[in-house]
């Protein structure tokens, strides 16, 4: 930044909610700036105790933003930077905010800002890449665990009374991680870390990333990295890492779960866009997918009637798998270590891609 904005008070504007607190941004970025003159602005959305359903506009570069960009104007006028979870930002937010120099993501992309926009009036984007990657994967094995194993069907049974004892029954018995061929989709920061806590357990691990290279640490672990359609084929379990991107929406169609091995379980602790689910109903139905773990849905929220709901081979969560504490924190401690090197002239970190 220039002489000029280092000399003065810097005004800072978080916009948070009810995970993203911006109390915790506050926190990181008083201990990093220390020394610096700031004051600093909040603003709390209900979320995501109120789901608050945003319709994308076509009109609009961005998705996955909470209210319209006009709703923040007022709060964002006056500021050197912004910090966001949700809240949108575009090229009418820039107008109204013409003193703003940085805007900070809390969160794996920044979809929510018009980042060329933002490019081309010299405001430095940042985001967190990887901050909730652990989260999600310990999420995903946990919730292969819960599939696998009846840990969800059985609290109930206990929970309602019943005490049922079928789940001892050899025919309704899960597997053993051990003895199972686990095919990773995606093998970035969520992926790496799932086939690194499933190593332990004793199963097969294979990979498909057209992006990615194995290191010599997974190959000397025995991990294999294989084609996109060996892998459906010899997995059975196959969970799902990518991002979602043109090129992965509905890559796991119809005629890609009947690729699959029959009798595996699927797991989808990314977006719901990448699966069919009325196809994956069909396979959860006649056997063909043995059962299913599933985080993302697409639509989101599902219609309470969906009747892939109502089947008892699936463990269902609200897309939370990325709601850890620690997720959090560490979101706000990276957003404050940019901005720091930003005031004190060193490139980002974690500079919007």
């Amino acid at each position: 930044m220039d002489d000029a904005t280092l000399s003065k008070t810097l005004t800072i504007g978080i916009i948070g909610d009810g995970f993203m607190q911006p109390v915790f941004f506050e926190n990181a970025l008083s201990r990093r700036l220390a020394g610096h003159a700031v004051t600093y602005k909040h603003m709390m959305l209900d979320w995501p105790l109120k789901l608050v359903s945003t319709k994308q506009d076509p009109d609009l570069p961005i998705i996955e933003f909470l209210g319209r960009p006009e709703d923040y104007f007022d709060f964002i006028a006056g500021l050197d930077a912004l910090v966001v979870h949700l809240a949108p930002v575009t090229a009418a937010s820039f107008d109204h905010a013409p003193d703003l120099k940085i805007v900070a993501v809390s969160r794996g992309g920044p979809v929510n800002v018009d980042t060329a926009e933002a490019k081309r009036r010299g405001v430095t984007v940042i985001n967190t890449p990887g901050r909730n990657a652990s989260a999600v994967a310990e999420f995903t094995v946990a919730s292969l665990l819960a599939e696998t194993r009846n840990l969800i069907r059985g609290h109930l049974s206990v929970a309602s009374g019943e005490f049922r004892r079928e789940f001892y029954h050899f025919d309704h018995t899960g597997p053993e991680l051990c003895e199972l061929t686990v095919g990773i989709i995606g093998y970035g920061d969520i992926g790496t870390r799932v086939a690194r806590l499933l190593r332990p357990f004793g199963c097969k691990i294979l990979v498909a990333d057209p992006f990615k290279e194995l290191t010599e640490e997974d190959r000397a672990a025995g991990i294999e990295k294989v084609s996109f359609d060996d892998l459906l084929a010899q997995s059975d379990v196959v969970t799902l890492h990518p991002k979602v991107t043109p090129e992965t929406k509905g890559m796991i169609g119809r005629a890609q779960i009947e690729a699959m091995k029959p009798g595996s379980y699927l797991v989808n602790t990314t977006r719901g866009k990448v699966l069919d689910y009325a196809a994956l109903y069909d396979a959860l139905v006649s056997g063909h997918i043995r059962g299913a773990a599933l985080d993302t849905f697409d639509p989101e929220p599902p219609p309470a009637d969906w009747p892939l709901l109502k089947l008892p081979n699936v463990t269902l969560s609200p897309h939370i798998a990325g709601a850890s504490r620690f997720s959090a924190l560490k979101a706000a401690d990276m957003i404050a270590e940019d901005i720091g090197r930003i005031l004190e002239g060193q490139t980002p970190l974690y500079p919007a891609r």
